[in-house]
């Protein structure tokens, strides 16, 4: 094999085979995890220049996958591929945040600023630092999503079957989420939830942008408060549905944004806020409760509002 082949194993067409921990994987999921360093961009070009084939035929990127398929990727040249990995701090401070692990899964506390994956101008995230820090995974997939400038608790899973499991449990609501987040303003005792319905649309420049609209997918969000400041309301947050940016633009349609936020917030109150030292979204999902995806056993993580957020607060009294 040539040098070049060494350093690009996608250089001649290859093929895979799917076993049985892939079994109902979408392909587009699949091959971004099979073809690392290459950027999705050209994994989905790929597809829709039908130059990965399974079983011979043309595919699309929902695919689902069957154990024993036979995918066939054509060549992949060597400059269409990003050399960039995820480095070594990086990394460390993702291994660093574990706040409960085993065989079956793992959950970290996500830094504020980290993307959960790479994409719209973010070469990687958590998912392909973990994954670089574990060549010797065979599996790891997100169980969900937190938005990039949330913090708090992520769940990733080491198995397929494990992920179907939780993923299961989030659909029939078992999974019991909590945030805290600061919201503008004085929050109504008697307002403890929201239920509107959300719709997501994505603007020419490609950005995503949700807004409550009768046509959107329910969303239902309850409220407690925490704390109250002279001009913002510290939250305890339970999400009943999991949707898109949903405490963000629930807490936008209430009449009190969340403090910091860039997209949906208030920008007198995020001068405000700035101007106590707030660099970030105040939203921190802060703790899960769900069955173990093997055991069944009863399993509550827990990760505490980070300092940063603290400080405000303490200014704030």
């Amino acid at each position: 094999m040539s040098d070049t082949q060494q350093n690009n194993p996608f250089e001649a067409v290859t093929f895979h085979t799917v076993d049985t921990e892939y079994d109902g994987q979408r392909l587009d999921n699949f091959l971004i995890r099979l073809l690392k360093g290459v950027p999705k961009s050209r994994i989905y070009r790929l597809l829709r220049k039908g130059e990965v084939r399974v079983n011979k035929g043309r595919v699309k990127a929902d695919t689902r996958l069957k154990a024993g398929d036979i995918i066939r990727v054509a060549p992949i040249r060597t400059s269409q591929q990003s050399a960039e990995k995820p480095g070594s701090q990086m990394r460390k401070r993702l291994n660093d945040s574990i706040v409960f692990e085993d065989d079956a899964m793992l959950i970290i506390d996500k830094p504020s600023g980290t993307a959960v994956h790479g994409g719209s101008g973010v070469s990687f995230g958590v998912i392909e630092g973990l994954r670089a820090d574990r060549p010797e995974s065979k599996f790891l997939e997100l169980v969900h999503r937190l938005d990039r400038d949330t913090s708090g608790c992520l769940m990733l899973a080491k198995s397929r079957a494990c992920l179907v499991h939780l993923q299961q449990q989030m659909q029939k609501n078992q999974i019991k989420k909590t945030y805290q987040a600061l919201a503008m303003g004085r929050w109504p005792k008697g307002k403890s939830t929201i239920n509107a319905p959300l719709k997501k649309n994505t603007l020419s420049s490609g950005e995503r942008l949700v807004r409550v609209d009768v046509d959107g997918k329910a969303s239902v969000t309850h409220f407690k408060i925490a704390q109250t400041f002279e001009q913002a309301t510290l939250l305890d947050i339970r999400l009943e549905t999991g949707r898109t940016h949903q405490i963000r633009v629930h807490c936008q349609f209430s009449g009190q944004p969340i403090a910091g936020d860039p997209k949906y917030g208030d920008t007198i109150f995020n001068q405000n806020m700035r101007g106590l030292g707030l660099k970030r979204l105040f939203l921190h999902a802060n703790s899960l409760e769900f069955r173990h995806p093997i055991s069944s056993e009863k399993i509550a993580v827990s990760a505490s509002l980070p300092n940063e957020l603290k400080n405000i607060l303490n200014q704030l009294r």
